[in-house]
């Protein structure tokens, strides 16, 4: 069955940086786009940002755009989110998703989900 594993959550101060992994098994992942959302307490899961299946291209929430930097490896079926310069309003349960839709930004196209990683930035 399809599995994306999300890991690399953790504790930092603002102004730090992070870097979340999402492995994916049970896929071809070179057919997928593949997608970071985050939800906050209290909040509705919200989209963060998302790489073509071939890495060529990235699109970006406004609130991460020039912070935050999704890359895959098709070779490790693993895509990645490095997060820079956190602030406090980045805390959240951060999700990667896998959708066959080009630049996806609603979850609706997205069919695979990532058990989510918790990511606290302190102020």
């Amino acid at each position: 069955q399809v599995q994306l594993v999300d890991s690399g959550g953790g504790l930092v101060q603002a102004g730090g940086s992070l870097s979340l992994s999402c492995a994916a098994s049970g896929l071809t992942f070179s057919n997928y786009d593949m997608g970071w959302f985050r939800q906050a307490p209290g909040k509705e899961r919200e989209f963060v940002g998302a790489i073509s299946w071939s890495g060529g291209h990235t699109n970006y929430s406004d609130s991460v755009k020039g912070r935050f930097t999704i890359s895959r490896d098709n070779a490790k079926n693993t895509v990645y989110l490095q997060m820079n310069s956190l602030k406090p309003e980045d805390t959240a349960v951060y999700y990667c998703a896998a959708s066959l839709f080009n630049k996806a930004t609603l979850q609706r196209a997205y069919d695979y989900w990532g058990q989510g990683i918790q990511v606290t930035v302190s102020s």
